[in-house]
């Protein structure tokens, strides 16, 4: 089980640096507002969020991914 966990955790962990260190370059977090209001948001609470929102974004996806690779082969029906 913890093999599982780390091939799904790993490696959407360092797609989801990649994907902060891209987002948080073109989007101050002073900047971000959600349905017109501005968030009150210290920037490193910001960059907190947003990672652990990447993170579960990608860790989902590579769950996916993984269900996808190990699901049998489908058979087919017998005649």
């Amino acid at each position: 089980m913890r093999r599982i966990a780390m091939v799904i955790l790993w490696p959407s962990f360092l797609v989801a640096a990649l994907a902060e260190g891209f987002f948080f370059s073109l989007l101050d977090p002073n900047d971000i507002q959600l349905g017109g209001m501005h968030l009150p948001l210290q920037p490193l609470a910001a960059y907190t969020l947003g990672f652990l929102m990447f993170w579960l974004f990608c860790a989902l996806a590579c769950m996916l991914s993984y269900y996808l690779a190990n699901v049998p082969a489908d058979r087919e029906p017998p005649l």
